[in-house]
């Protein structure tokens, strides 16, 4: 079992045999506005990352650095990839889901739900079936910075969305901001963030966590499973033991599956989003605010079966 380095703190033996004593905090560029949306694709060996005031989404690999990779990009924020390979994206201005197929061409998923436009499409997941989740709260229809005002057309919510045949279904509607979403890595629990109601005194912010019904298209339950502090729950990915690695207001908490927080990594700004990446699925990418930063751990992303 290692010691956590210098930029990490423990709170639970458990967290100790997550990092790695010799791995630190980099920081791997700077200069953006507000960064969300990081996906790794390894056979590019490059990160993608949204940044969404900046309306462009961006590419960084250790070779090459950051390049623009679209732009403009409809204010997108979240970002997956599907089951085989392609880009799958959440768009603020255009409000809807897009594909970006092998040939470069742009296919929108969807851009509507029970006859009314969607909100502003937030973060997206790939269940191993194909389908697709997304959160779809109002964040990106309230100001110009992120896209644009623009009236919303139905309350927030938490879907279902079959590709192939088009179906979309609301899982669940009672959220007030839902945002980040993540499967366990058996698929039988989802943990998605509760964000809040814009302008509310004292809103609702915790992560909850849904079980997966038997058939695989509905949720039930819907229970509080950790509230952050400081900041709020945002984006967050699952490691290979179930772990939810968590963005919060002074960098990433680190909650185990009985929904301890056992650790934090600490990072200099507020981290809106993570995922795992490089070439074993153990380095940790972070969008923090302004930068995005890096640390090698010593477990993996969760992988699920194909």
């Amino acid at each position: 079992m290692s010691q956590p380095s210098s930029c990490t703190e423990s709170y639970d033996p458990r967290f100790e045999a997550l990092v790695l004593f010799n791995a630190e905090l980099e920081q791997l560029a700077e200069g953006f506005r507000w960064l969300e949306g990081p996906v790794w694709f390894g056979d590019q060996r490059c990160l993608f990352f949204s940044d969404i005031p900046g309306n462009r989404t961006l590419r960084w690999s250790e070779q090459h650095g950051v390049s623009t990779f679209l732009e403009p990009s409809e204010f997108a924020n979240g970002q997956t990839r599907d089951r085989e390979g392609r880009l799958i994206q959440c768009h603020h201005r255009s409000r809807c889901l897009t594909r970006l197929e092998h040939n470069g061409s742009i296919t929108t998923l969807v851009s509507q739900a029970n006859g009314h436009r969607l909100n502003a499409p937030n973060d997206v997941v790939v269940k191993s079936d194909g389908s697709i989740w997304f959160s779809d709260p109002l964040y990106g229809l309230l100001n110009d910075y992120e896209g644009g005002r623009q009236p919303s057309e139905q309350p927030p919510a938490l879907y279902r969305l079959d590709p192939s045949s088009g179906q979309i279904d609301a899982v669940a509607t009672d959220f007030d901001g839902p945002n980040g979403l993540a499967f366990s890595p058996d698929e039988q629990l989802l943990y998605v963030a509760e964000s809040g109601a814009p302008g509310v005194p004292e809103p609702r912010q915790y992560i909850r966590r849904f079980q997966v019904n038997g058939n695989g298209r509905s949720l039930s339950g819907g229970e509080i499973f950790h509230k952050i502090s400081p900041g709020w729950a945002d984006g967050f990915r699952v490691d290979e033991h179930g772990n939810l690695w968590c963005g919060a207001a002074d960098g990433v908490h680190v909650i185990a599956p009985d929904g301890v927080l056992i650790g934090k990594v600490l990072v200099p700004k507020r981290v809106s989003n993570l995922c795992f990446g490089d070439r074993y699925g153990s380095r940790l990418f972070m969008c923090a605010s302004t930068a995005i930063y890096s640390m090698f751990t010593a477990t993996r992303g969760a992988t699920w079966p194909r």
